[in-house]
């Protein structure tokens, strides 16, 4: 009988790290606070850098789920989490052999930056409220009309001492390029400007995507922080920054600013890991038992890691350490029972 595997998490990342351990003879149940499947990628445009629809990449593995029969429990949260099974809220407990968290992640609430106006000035909108234009095929200002000048603003909660959130999210910088880019193929005749501390392009392809976005788009990219953001009488953006490249002040108006924000450590992560004895990083995310060798596994014997429950990931890398976590819990298990 095949040895069943609890994934606490049904994003990405506990859905891929499920269909790995069902491939390995294990008998995978996920367990997802939300009541569907998908994480945060649900509702999501296109995927950088290869402009993939997000659909394409996860309607594939959502079938393959359900063609597995991989058991799901939806709406329900975990108290606790052990070597042989987590806790649900409700005090039911789901037994197994071995736990992976695939808890994810939490988006910066913008909110929290109240010198941009968001949620006070409708023009003022998120990546996150972006895509979700762009999967309606709707892009337009509060009033109807298409913007003509167009700000986006990176790292909004990252890098930032003042809300506590010191790290880099990673993936901001070519989200940031790939929707500049997007925008100005809605809006050809469009004005964007990228505001940025340091362009970051870690993966395969960003460096090209971002020379693209200049050399063929014509986006403008400045170096500096806006310090503040106004909104005028006709509902326009007026916005204060520096270009930390001349040392100059610069004040200019928009039809619309975009805030790229960044990825949070999920708020239970404290209680969840006070009460599960799992150790935290000080960035908040769960810390990995070791940063070379062990990175999937958790200081507890059988609880094991996968995705942005670590760190802040793209989708690809998320999804490629599935198949890593998957083995490293077969493993094991196999040394525990010597089956498989």
């Amino acid at each position: 009988m095949a040895k069943r595997v609890v994934v606490v998490g049904g994003g990405p990342a506990g859905m891929q790290t499920a269909l790995e351990l069902k491939a390995r003879g294990l008998e995978p149940v996920i367990v997802e606070r939300d009541i569907e499947l998908g994480g945060k990628v649900r509702g999501w445009h296109k995927l950088f850098p290869s402009f993939t629809p997000a659909d394409d990449i996860m309607r594939p593995i959502a079938e393959r789920i359900k063609s597995e029969r991989i058991r799901c429990f939806l709406g329900q949260e975990v108290r606790q989490i052990s070597s042989d099974g987590v806790t649900l809220r409700s005090n039911e407990r789901i037994p197994g052999e071995a736990v992976v968290v695939a808890t994810g992640f939490t988006l910066f609430d913008a909110h929290r930056k109240q010198e941009y106006g968001y949620g006070l000035y409708n023009n003022v909108i998120t990546s996150v409220d972006l895509e979700r234009m762009m999967n309606s095929g709707k892009v337009m200002l509060a009033d109807g009309s298409e913007p003509r000048r167009i700000a986006i603003l990176h790292c909004v909660g990252s890098r930032d001492e003042k809300v506590g959130q010191r790290h880099c999210s990673k993936v901001c910088c070519i989200t940031g390029v790939k929707q500049a880019i997007e925008l100005k193929q809605m809006f050809p005749t469009a004005d964007v400007f990228n505001f940025y501390m340091d362009i970051r392009m870690f993966g395969p392809g960003y460096e090209e995507l971002y020379r693209e976005a200049q050399q063929k788009y014509n986006v403008h990219f400045v170096r500096g922080r806006i310090s503040e953001a106004a909104e005028t009488i006709d509902q326009r953006i007026q916005i204060k920054a520096e270009d930390t490249l001349t040392g100059r002040p610069l004040r200019m108006t928009v039809d619309m600013l975009i805030l790229l924000v960044g990825m949070s450590p999920n708020y239970e992560n404290e209680e969840l890991a006070e009460r599960s004895s799992l150790v935290l990083a000080p960035n908040g995310f769960f810390k990995a038992n070791d940063m070379f060798l062990g990175t999937v596994r958790s200081n507890q014997e059988g609880i094991f890691y996968v995705g942005a429950a670590t760190a802040p990931k793209s989708l690809a890398d998320t999804l490629a350490e599935a198949s890593m976590t998957a083995s490293a819990v077969a493993e094991y298990v196999k040394d525990k029972y010597h089956t498989l």
